[in-house]
């Protein structure tokens, strides 16, 4: 396997882009695995070496380097700290697409796979009907009884913390169900297209109304696609390259036809996966200039709302709190958006904002990394809540949905939830829009 895996490293991933990296350490700073560690085979520069290694075909086992691959987070803190501007998240996801179609996936590997990646995130019907079973059990009195019996008690610590966490699944109306929601000011500003996103359109879903209310009140007509699906980033970390790349040209075919300024994003890890596409597709003479012309479009909500002067031009109050920010990776690291979010905050009256130490570090969630490395992600976590004491805050503010699952999670693990909450952004935003400026439109 070993030689195969060699081979495909050559041919698919660029030695000059290896050797790009000078070994000069400005990433390791910037690297939670590497700061929690303090072994080089957790930094950038390491996983860089063991890359190089296997293309070169001297090392005989490969597997101390796939699960060094594993234990990263795929933050990408490292790319905007890298003064050769090296692409490492675009090798990162290669490699391990390298070593998922070379490795023999044991049955239950195989079966979870199939049943989430495979079938759920790649098919909205089924996202429906899998979040609907969730509020049944919420909502029935199940949740409740199988508390009551310690169910989760034969489940590990950190997933019965996660259960306790899980947002309460909205019931949907009609009005919910609507593709096309009008600018609220006498001049439209921009037209939008909204992602929706799986976890946003479901555990979050008022959230994406929040959302699409906030752009609505900023001048903006929203479209939301109805074929749309899964960003396919899920896909793409865990090496499932191919599952990524057919949701990619199944989003940009359901975007491509809409007549916007804009498509929008309020999830940090989606956004930055859209704006990859392009990458994603470039070796594909069918796709690459079309997803070009979509990946040219992506903006997080925030940056839109700045643009459009949101804070000059509509109130925003708030009941007295201490609120600080913990920045989402993707949306900073990828997207480059870091002062929009927190130049909303600061606008809320009433708000007072404290720079959280080391804000732009990984919290820990990194899509699903909390159960694939649940040791590692709740040791980070643990570090990220020390540092959200610091700043005294009761409300902690993100941009996308594992980082608002986990911050939640943290809030959980140091029995904080009578004093502290932690909310995204655009439904803090919403809460802050006094009543009557809302209903004035």
């Amino acid at each position: 396997m070993s030689e195969s895996i060699t081979q495909a490293f050559q041919e698919r991933i660029s030695e000059d882009e290896l050797l790009n990296c000078m070994k000069c350490g400005f990433c390791l700073p910037a690297c939670p695995t590497y700061v929690e560690t303090q072994d080089e085979v957790h930094s950038p520069r390491g996983r860089i070496s063991l890359m190089m290694a296997v293309r070169d075909g001297e090392i005989d086992d490969v597997h101390e380097v796939e699960e060094s691959l594993n234990v990263c987070l795929g933050c990408r803190a490292c790319e905007p700290a890298c003064p050769a501007g090296v692409n490492y998240g675009e090798m990162l996801e290669e490699a391990r697409a390298i070593f998922y179609e070379h490795k023999d996936k044991a049955i239950r590997e195989k079966a979870l796979r199939k049943t989430t990646l495979n079938t759920l995130f790649t098919d909205q019907d089924k996202i429906g009907k899998a979040t609907s079973l969730l509020r049944f059990y919420q909502r029935s009195g199940l949740q409740k009884t199988a508390r009551k019996l310690k169910v989760m008690n034969f489940f590990p610590e950190h997933m019965q913390q996660m259960e306790r966490v899980l947002p309460e699944v909205p019931k949907r109306t009609k009005q919910h169900r609507e593709s096309t929601f009008p600018s609220e000011t006498t001049q439209t500003k921009a037209t939008v297209a909204m992602f929706k996103g799986c976890l946003m359109d479901t555990l979050f879903y008022d959230t994406n109304q929040s959302t699409i209310a906030l752009l609505n009140r900023a001048g903006c007509d929203v479209v939301v696609p109805d074929t749309q699906g899964c960003c396919g980033a899920l896909h793409g970390h865990s090496g499932e390259k191919s599952g990524a790349v057919e949701l990619a040209k199944q989003n940009i075919e359901a975007f491509e036809t809409a007549d916007v300024d804009y498509i929008i994003t309020n999830a940090g890890g989606c956004g930055a996966f859209l704006h990859d596409y392009d990458h994603l597709l470039k070796n594909d003479p069918d796709w690459a200039e079309r997803a070009k012309a979509f990946t040219d479009k992506i903006v997080d909500f925030s940056s839109v709302l700045m643009e459009l002067d949101f804070p000059n031009e509509v109130p925003l109050i708030i009941d007295p709190q201490i609120i600080t920010y913990q920045d989402s990776c993707h949306l900073r690291n990828v997207l480059c958006v870091a002062e929009a979010p927190r130049q909303l905050i600061q606008a809320i009256q009433g708000g007072g904002y404290v720079e959280m130490p080391h804000a732009d570090q990984c919290c820990g969630s990194a899509g699903i990394y909390n159960l694939t490395q649940p040791e590692m992600s709740m040791q980070i976590l643990d570090h990220k809540m020390k540092n959200v004491d610091t700043t005294s805050a009761t409300t902690i503010v993100t941009t996308n949905p594992g980082c608002l699952l986990q911050m939640k999670l943290g809030i959980e693990r140091t029995e904080q939830t009578d004093t502290m909450r932690a909310v995204h952004l655009a439904d803090l935003l919403l809460e802050a829009l006094s009543t009557d400026d809302l209903n004035s439109g």
